[in-house]
């Protein structure tokens, strides 16, 4: 089962991302237990600036809008090939 959190304030990009990510999983048949995160520290523990952002598995993955389709069905990949939000640059 893939755990996936929607960081964010309960808004409504906050709930339509979170209904979507449910929505494909029912439909690709995945099995994703699906949290919505609104505690502050929690949030601010990823580094997110903007809202919703969307964690899997423990990696942000997304921040700042609603998330294409094409995004969630990557996430829902028994492997996906997720790249960091953040991209640090060498010194």
């Amino acid at each position: 089962m893939k755990k996936i959190q929607v960081l964010g304030p309960g808004c409504a990009k906050c709930s339509q991302t979170a209904e979507m990510i449910t929505a494909a999983a029912l439909k690709q048949k995945v099995e994703v237990e699906v949290t919505k995160v609104t505690d502050l520290k929690v949030m601010l523990s990823f580094g997110i600036l903007s809202t919703p952002a969307v964690v899997v598995e423990g990696t942000l993955v997304h921040s700042g809008s609603v998330p294409k389709l094409e995004q969630i069905l990557d996430w829902l990949k028994p492997y996906p090939l997720r790249r960091p939000l953040v991209r640090l640059r060498p010194c």
